[in-house]
């Protein structure tokens, strides 16, 4: 190395914001930034005069990522405790010449500045929403807001600010990332988005990262060429990501992305380009991210389930959709907008009960816009001309009629703790509703030659198979058992099941 490019890397480490580590294959601290002193208690010249090893036996790296980029020859990233009781987010990258390590580059943030920055995120988005109430504008944007929206309601002040935030950044190429619950609609509003867009032409390619199987991911996102793999198409194939080319890429589920493909989707942000599996020739690609998640991403990022630079990429204009329940507003023209949609899909005309709106208006609908839909469905699909309130049936398995208002909760623990008949009868509970403290529990006697394990396995695959006869949806399923999506994916898959 030149002695002008070793006084490039000095000015790099000495000025960086985050603290650098260089290492030496056997250990050896070779370099740290001045920073690093603060975070870790030692010294530049304390810490440039010892070990990793050292300093991860004596607590000062507690783990160390460069021993374990040393062990495993491997990128990694954790999270550290140091001797000084700081909380820092460490990522490391080995330095190869040919096949042989010959330093590791690792750098570290304190979640303290993490934290600082999400805090700055919250306070704009307060901000710009302040700022939608006071601008003399707002009025005239609603209104020609109305008549651009398509399938999408927007009642409600919290959604208007949402649809102006996304309609206002829609003709730049910033990443958007959409926070919420499963089921607020986060995919119908990412294409909106397109539509406003000036890729409205391109395609609008969506992707559930939690509905591909790892091992498939990378195939999957970034293409193959002829023979990378066994089955491999012949001709080999255009991943997702080329096939976003010109339009939009809606990433679904990304806290769900493996570590592997985190890696290269970082950068394909960072340089526009792919490499399909089977090929050394990167690709230019031209296509607008938009992700989505149910997750709090900067919670993975501290487990070491995402990484912290890819987080910092994706999070450069965060759009928050709020729940069902807190925009009620909405709910009228959604199930007006539903019914609409089924009548026309089967050519009849059917109507709602006058008396079950104050019930739908009541009811909270955990799974949000998903729920409310799925529930209208059912209920349109088993009933007359009219829908009356005790087919509206929610995830729960009790009907809206019966919880709505503030009766709800009431009956719903009268009728668990008591155990009605007549009410289990009238639809009250679902059938794979968890029995109260107390009432009787169904016996689960071993088959003969049955270890626990298969009993249990035997049981959980009766309560899946029963949740796919009676839900229409995993997302459902999920609602009801209590557990993820993807979890709901992987044990049908592993059982061999299907809904419907």
């Amino acid at each position: 190395m030149s002695d002008d490019d070793t006084k490039v890397l000095k000015t790099i480490i000495d000025t960086a914001h985050d603290h650098f580590f260089i290492v030496a294959p056997d250990g050896r601290i070779r370099d740290v930034s001045p920073g690093a002193a603060a975070v870790y208690g030692m010294s530049c010249e304390e810490l440039c005069a010892t070990s990793v090893q050292r300093l991860e036996a004596d607590g000062v790296l507690t783990p160390s990522v460069s021993l374990e980029v040393i062990r495993s020859g491997r990128p990694a990233q954790l999270v550290q405790r140091t001797g000084t009781g700081r909380r820092v987010i460490a990522q490391a990258h080995p330095v190869f010449e040919g096949d042989r390590l010959v330093a590791v580059v690792s750098r570290s943030m304190d979640l303290t500045d993490l934290q600082l920055l999400q805090q700055e995120y919250a306070l704009l988005q307060r901000r710009f929403s302040e700022h939608l109430r006071r601008g003399h504008a707002l009025e005239s944007d609603s209104e020609a807001l109305e008549a651009e929206l398509d399938d999408l309601e927007v009642k409600s002040q919290l959604m208007r600010e949402v649809a102006l935030l996304l309609k206002r950044v829609a003709p730049t190429d910033a990443t958007v990332l959409m926070l919420g619950e499963s089921g607020v609609g986060k995919t119908a509003f990412a294409r909106q988005l397109h539509r406003w867009s000036s890729r409205r032409d391109g395609p609008f390619i969506d992707v559930n990262c939690a509905a591909i199987p790892e091992s498939l991911f990378e195939s999957e996102m970034f293409g193959h060429e002829k023979g990378a793999f066994s089955g491999a198409a012949p001709g080999g194939r255009k991943g997702l990501i080329e096939q976003a080319e010109g339009g939009t890429l809606f990433l679904d589920e990304i806290g769900e992305l493996p570590l592997a493909v985190q890696t290269k989707l970082l950068k394909t942000i960072q340089d526009g380009s792919i490499t399909r599996l089977g090929d050394r020739a990167p690709r230019r690609v031209d296509f607008r991210l938009v992700v989505a998640t149910n997750q709090d991403l900067s919670a993975r990022v501290e487990q070491g389930l995402f990484r912290l630079d890819l987080y910092y990429r994706l999070n450069v204009i965060p759009v928050t959709l709020p729940p069902l329940r807190e925009r009620r507003e909405d709910i009228p023209g959604l199930v007006e907008r539903q019914l609409q949609r089924l009548n026309r899909r089967y050519g009849r005309d059917k109507m709602l009960a006058r008396d079950v709106w104050q019930a739908l208006m009541g009811w909270d609908w955990p799974g949000n816009v998903r729920e409310l839909e799925n529930t209208l469905e059912r209920a349109w699909l088993s009933s007359d001309d009219v829908i009356q309130g005790d087919l509206l049936v929610p995830s729960t398995g009790a009907s809206v009629g019966q919880l709505g208002g503030q009766q709800r909760e009431a009956q719903q623990t009268a009728a668990s703790l008591t155990g009605d008949s007549a009410a289990l009868a009238d639809g009250a509970m679902s059938p794979a509703t968890p029995s109260a403290p107390g009432a009787a529990r169904p016996e689960l006697p071993l088959a003969r030659g049955e270890g626990l394990k298969a009993a249990l396995a035997r049981r959980e695959r009766e309560i899946l198979a029963d949740c796919c006869r009676t839900l229409p949806t995993t997302y459902a399923i999920a609602e009801h058992l209590g557990i993820s999506q993807p979890s709901v994916v992987r044990k049908l898959k592993q059982h061999g099941l299907r809904i419907g």
